[in-house]
């Protein structure tokens, strides 16, 4: 497997996740990815890949360069175009730029031993690609997309000009996508997107959803008032724009019984939080009780858009907590100590914090596009709301508090289909036969050329 990101995001965890369940359907597996350590951040490969087969390329040097995307080695890019961040979006890097990226990955998947593996597994559309064309042209290549590099796209189609060479990383991403003897994408919907944007037949995507480990996440008892104490008081991570650590004394909206709404997630434009926020801030005077909204995540010191601490500020919303990002083997204590999840992004590929939020009994509040939509059974295991609705979004939220019952209801039930649709374990097995598929693929290729 190959990742040129440093692990932080949900395809992280997907390969995590993937690599850990494959040996049992009869694949082992060896990591490539970037890595950065930082002391006190997430990013370290070796860590979050622990027990795994992993071979980190170490791009803390990067980091500190003039320019990091010129270090060698040099540091990855990003889908997303944030303002005097260190990762430059992909569509800002000319063409030296690029090769310097597919270079330095050529390098890292020799020293891995990539032509000597039965298959590639890619996940994004990365000039990992290009690395691999050099390095291992033979192996057949299962490509993984996450839905950014979409966005990404989109963003091009609807202005070629937005970036100085959109355009040719668009080239890219195509060429990339049709080197790829299968493309898992991660609902059905996704089929016609890449159809689209990528100009490949649908019939080279297979839909596989992402999952969850049935042995980490599941309803669990959890002192839930010693809990948002720790987060929120004896060991605050939330953060103000300026860094500065946000610390509460006063948590008399966690008294016993009150239901907690949480969103867990990075601080991106598409996440939609200052929408959230709003939404809040309008239906906390419907509630029948208090609910507090604690909001989990934001990468420490990354954001897009209106910071969270600005919209708390701006719209006088009470009761919203910010809790800092936290490593993922906490997640499912944090979720028991929930009632319900929201997540308002417009644009979300997936939803992986739904699929374990529901895993954890927590019915999800969603928008009703994209992965959630697919995820979400509106009525039966959670609400939907219309994107970028301020009023749909505050409605569904009184509802969830004052519906206890309903809450608790659609919460079992989520937890069923979760169990039944979004198991790693079977997820992987899935896996394993598009493996099977490609190496079958290319040895009845090679035979036929043999055989002329």
């Amino acid at each position: 497997m190959g990742l040129q990101f440093y692990p932080r995001g949900g395809s992280a965890h997907v390969a995590r996740n993937l690599a850990a369940a494959l040996p049992r359907a009869g694949w082992d597996v060896t990591i490539v990815s970037g890595s950065v350590t930082l002391p006190g951040h997430p990013g370290d490969a070796r860590t979050f890949y622990e027990h795994l087969d992993v071979r980190p390329v170490d791009m803390t040097g990067a980091l500190d360069a003039r320019d990091p995307l010129a270090a060698d080695p040099p540091l990855h890019p990003s889908y997303e175009d944030r303002e005097d961040a260190p990762d430059r979006v992909f569509a800002a890097l000319d063409d030296a730029a690029a090769e310097h990226q597919v270079t330095a990955w050529a390098r890292a998947l020799q020293s891995a031993g990539a032509a000597h593996a039965d298959v590639l597994h890619l996940h994004h559309l990365t000039p990992l690609y290009a690395a691999a064309a050099r390095v291992a042209p033979a192996v057949p290549i299962v490509g993984h997309l996450h839905g950014t590099e979409l966005l990404m796209l989109e963003a091009i189609e609807e202005d070629p000009h937005r970036w100085p060479y959109g355009p040719e990383w668009a080239q890219r991403l195509r060429h990339w996508a049709a080197q790829a003897h299968t493309l898992i994408v991660l609902t059905d919907t996704a089929v016609e997107r890449a159809e689209r944007l990528l100009g490949i037949d649908p019939a080279r995507c297979v839909p596989v959803p992402n999952g969850f480990n049935p042995a980490q996440f599941g309803p669990r008892a959890v002192d839930r008032a010693r809990l948002w104490r720790r987060l929120l008081q004896e060991r605050p991570r939330g953060w103000e724009p300026d860094g500065t650590t946000v610390r509460y004394e006063n948590l008399s909206a966690f008294e016993s019984g009150a239901p907690v709404l949480l969103y867990v997630g990075r601080f991106t434009e598409v996440k939609r939080l200052p929408l959230l926020i709003e939404a809040y801030a309008r239906a906390r005077p419907g509630f029948a009780r208090r609910a507090p909204l604690v909001i989990v995540g934001g990468f420490p010191g990354e954001w897009e858009g209106e910071h969270p601490f600005d919209a708390i500020r701006r719209t006088g919303a009470r009761d919203v907590f910010l809790a800092g990002w936290h490593d993922h083997h906490e997640l499912p204590e944090i979720l028991s100590a929930a009632d319900a999840i929201v997540l308002p992004s417009v644009r979300e590929q997936f939803g992986q914090v739904l699929v374990e939020g529901m895993a954890c009994g927590l019915p999800p509040i969603a928008v009703d596009a994209f992965g959630p939509a697919a995820i979400v059974d509106h009525g039966r295991t959670g609400w939907l709301v219309e994107p970028d609705d301020v009023a749909s979004l505050a409605n569904a939220l009184v509802e969830a508090v004052n519906r206890p019952a309903e809450r608790r209801r659609r919460g079992t039930e989520a937890v069923r289909t979760a169990r039944a649709r979004y198991a790693w374990p079977a997820l992987a097995e899935r896996v394993a036969e598009i493996y099977e598929d490609a190496l079958n693929a290319t040895s009845l290729r090679e035979n036929a050329a043999l055989s002329h």
